[in-house]
């Protein structure tokens, strides 16, 4: 294997057909009838080339929780999926809330060699909600941090979330904020609606998810910051990041693609692979979540990748763990859900889950997508196949997918990260391997 890759007849986003010359990390060249000596040839005839995915929000889940997920078990089941770039949430042991902390996470994921990974630091200490956590220290620090969250637990201190957004104005970052009024969602099970009390589960409200956001972007207009949203999963959320949006509030959102195709009816079957936080919502609510990313008041599709031990899914639904995988089904569910449907083309796609989750996360380079010059980041998608998901689709630790057993459509043959290919005809390849093969070094 060499460091340079020539791609044959991609079919690009804008519709044209191009050649794709890699070299040395960088897009080389791009045209017809490319040719270069001693490159590996790809025949991408048929194919999508993709700009390399990035997620905003993954769960990978170490240090401290290695029997759910590791970074390097986490980073191939990204780039069976196609990615490239994934940001890491805070909620590990020990938070990652501290300088020591962020690096660590960053320095396992340069060790794992299959994707980027860039740590998102902690809002406050321990993910506990009463003390900003080190925003500036971790800004500074190797990792370079620029998203801040506490996913899994909202800030809900109206207080402390108006001091971290005022901090993360002075770093050019943003707060991604888990909207979750807590003392709406006590003992919460499901969403709460018509199946919740036909099944005397108790119930998330769609009101806990959107008063948070509507203060939280008042809060980002009061001090000039710029505030994400994640997992988006009800129609009045849409609404007020509409509102805020018209008002030039500088808000982003993003929506998983659970959330885009799944609903509460499946809680039906208490299968606890269907159980998440924020939960699966009604079928509005999910074709609202879609109208939302087509016409671009949610900005990007992310997964909340979060893996669990299968003993904490196999289980009583009320004592299960919340949390889906989606690394390896995103680009699937999404063409599902978004494409077949016609609500977006592959230009959209490409700019939902890569170029805006890359600016909005700080990724230097992976907004331009596949220009000359560009990082060499990008992933090669077969659109008429179609399969059975299974396991065997599955690359990570975790098996919590709740689309297992769904036939979707399209696959990942290719992916390309830092000028090497991860996947190849639809298989992991082994980074390191590659990589000494090319006298160089990974990370």
């Amino acid at each position: 294997m060499t460091s340079t890759i020539l791609i044959r007849a991609a079919a690009m986003t804008d519709g044209s057909r191009s050649d794709i010359l890699v070299r040395d990390g960088i897009v080389a060249e791009l045209g017809g009838g490319l040719s270069a000596t001693g490159a590996t040839v790809i025949d991408a005839d048929g194919l999508i080339a993709l700009p390399g995915l990035v997620d905003l929000h993954t769960h990978l889940r170490e240090p401290g929780y290695e029997q759910s997920e590791t970074v390097l078990g986490g980073s191939r089941a990204a780039a069976a999926g196609g990615f490239t770039a994934v940001h890491a949430m805070a909620n590990t042991s020990p938070v990652a809330d501290t300088a020591g902390v962020v690096e660590q996470v960053k320095a396992l994921g340069d060790a794992a060699g299959y994707v980027t990974v860039r740590p998102v630091g902690a809002v406050t200490v321990g993910l506990a909600g009463t003390q900003l956590a080190e925003i500036g220290a971790m800004a500074s620090s190797r990792a370079r941090v620029r998203v801040f969250s506490d996913d899994g637990k909202c800030v809900s201190d109206p207080l402390l979330m108006r001091r971290a957004l005022e901090y993360v104005t002075t770093i050019d970052g943003v707060v991604a904020q888990h909207a979750q009024e807590p003392r709406l969602t006590e003992g919460a099970q499901m969403n709460e609606g018509t199946v919740s009390g036909e099944l005397g589960l108790p119930g998330w409200p769609a009101v806990a998810e959107e008063a948070i956001i509507a203060r939280d972007v008042l809060l980002a207009q009061h001090v000039g910051a710029r505030l994400h949203v994640c997992h988006v999963s009800t129609a009045g959320s849409v609404e007020v990041v509409r509102w805020a949006k018209a008002r030039g509030i500088h808000v982003t959102a993003e929506v998983t693609p659970h959330h885009l195709m799944l609903t509460d009816e499946l809680v039906r079957s208490y299968d606890a692979r269907f159980k998440v936080n924020p939960p699966l919502r009604r079928e509005e609510d999910v074709l609202a979540l879609r109208a939302g990313l087509a016409d671009g008041t949610i900005d990007i599709v992310a997964t909340d990748h979060a893996p669990h031990p299968e003993e904490s899914k196999d289980c009583e639904w009320d004592v299960a763990a919340m949390g889906m995988i989606g690394l390896e089904s995103a680009l699937s569910v999404v063409h599902s859900a978004m494409v077949e449907t016609g609500l977006l083309d592959w230009a959209g796609v490409a700019r939902v889950l890569s170029s805006t989750p890359a600016r909005i996360g700080g990724l230097a380079g992976y907004d331009r997508g596949i220009a000359v010059g560009a990082p060499a980041e990008l992933t090669l998608y077969d659109p008429a196949a179609s399969r059975l998901f299974g396991t065997a689709d599955l690359r990570g630790s975790a098996v919590n997918s709740p689309f297992l057993d769904r036939s979707l459509p399209g696959r990942i043959l290719t992916t390309v990260h830092a000028g090497y290919p991860t996947v190849l005809d639809g298989e992991l390849v082994d980074v390191d391997t590659v990589a000494r093969s090319a006298g160089a070094t990974r990370g």
